[in-house]
């Protein structure tokens, strides 16, 4: 198969969550660990940091894969989901994987894949760890898919585990409740490996300290420990929550030779290092058009928090969700006062847009309709003036349209 046809296979035959939603998710890690065991456990031959949180995982991990490369490290980088290519969820020092690499690897292992009935993160974890043992890195940033306890990236026995945040998503899967949600997210806590949790939450931390201490792992609440404040290249002002965390882990790598200057010079580089995209993304100036992934409750607020900071005469937010996301936590984030350009996100799972508009102009949130976020942005900018604010977002998926 070629590369196109190989991809084409991974989405239409294996159940995948952005496309099916909870059907899709394994409730278990047997066929993890088996496809592991199979492939020879290549997690086993490189050093990893596992992450985990509601927001900030995957900003977390790019910012720490940048450290390790500024202090010269071969880094791998595991993260999803991916907004342009499917190759973006595997890097090695900011490259992503190789084509021939992902058509040869469903290739060799289509069988198995198909007679075990993997699902997509299954497979494409295995996939991960297999190029990362092959490109002999010296570590790897492993992002958790979602949750944590049975996650299938929940093979692996790192250096050191994070928790960036807990916060209300997934509440059909991982539990209605913040503390039955950390307790999925502390199911990376390994016995005798440190966890660092980014932020100190009142609520939660009582259940990371409990089970950190069922499993004699050092803990560390970042927010409490880093005093220095850092500057990054990623922009937003949310993101020095990030970064409190990534430092103690930088800190805790104590096998790693990483100094200050390495800290100071990854987080800086970060974007050139790893290719980040889609975290206050600016895709325009005047007017200024801004993309941000930020989708659920917690990250919307900080986002719309960080929108209401800025100078412009009119706010325009280009806007799309995904079906199972609740819209009665979100709608009532957004500023009543914006133009409002609804549209789908061009996948499965993307939400009507007339639900959406009906939805919103529950909440006092007015605009129109459009055909795909394209054309929902081109409207944008023939409508707003040069010193207007344009924000596209609402969903990872339409954020990828537009980056």
């Amino acid at each position: 198969m070629t590369y196109r046809q190989t991809l084409d296979w991974m989405f239409a035959k294996l159940p995948m969550y952005q496309k099916k939603g909870k059907s899709a998710l394994s409730l278990k890690l047997d066929k993890s660990i088996s496809f592991s065991k199979y492939l020879g456990n290549p997690e086993k031959k490189f050093k990893s940091i596992h992450v985990a949180g509601t927001n900030g995982k995957g900003s977390s991990s790019h910012l720490l894969a940048s450290i390790l490369q500024e202090a010269g490290y071969k880094t791998g980088l595991y993260t999803s989901p991916h907004l342009k290519d499917f190759r973006e969820r595997i890097k090695v020092n900011g490259k992503v994987a190789d084509k021939d690499f992902v058509v040869d690897f469903i290739s060799e292992h289509k069988d198995y894949i198909e007679s075990g009935q993997l699902s997509f993160f299954e497979m494409t974890v295995g996939m991960a760890f297999g190029f990362f043992a092959k490109k002999k890195v010296d570590i790897a940033i492993i992002e958790v898919g979602l949750g944590g306890r049975l996650d299938s990236t929940n093979i692996i026995t790192p250096e050191v585990s994070l928790i960036t945040n807990i916060g209300y998503d997934h509440l059909d899967m991982l539990g209605d409740t913040l503390q039955k949600i950390a307790i999925e997210k502390a199911g990376i806590i390994k016995k005798n490996v440190p966890v660092i949790i980014s932020e100190f939450q009142e609520e939660v931390a009582e259940a990371f300290q409990n089970i950190a201490g069922e499993r004699n792992a050092k803990i560390v609440f970042a927010e409490k420990e880093i005093e220095k404040e850092y500057k990054t290249g990623l922009l937003g002002n949310y993101q020095s929550r990030n970064v409190k965390g990534v430092v103690a882990v930088a800190k805790e790598l104590k096998e790693f030779d990483i100094s200050e200057n390495h800290i100071k010079k990854g987080l800086k580089n970060v974007a050139e290092n790893t290719g980040i995209m889609g975290r206050w993304q600016i895709l325009q100036e005047h007017p200024k058009v801004v993309c941000d992934t930020a989708h659920n409750h917690e990250g919307l607020s900080l986002v719309l928090d960080q929108i209401q900071r800025q100078v412009y005469s009119t706010l325009h937010i280009v806007l799309g969700f995904v079906k199972d996301k609740n819209l009665s936590l979100v709608l009532p984030l957004f500023p009543k006062d914006a133009k409002y350009y609804f549209a789908r996100p061009d996948i499965q799972r993307g939400l009507d847009v007339s639900i959406l508009q009906t939805e919103a102009f529950e909440y006092g949130l007015n605009g129109d309709s459009y055909d795909s976020v394209m054309d929902a942005l081109k409207e944008a900018k023939a409508n707003a003036s040069e010193t207007d604010f344009i924000f596209v977002g609402g969903s990872t998926f339409v954020v990828a349209e537009v980056v």
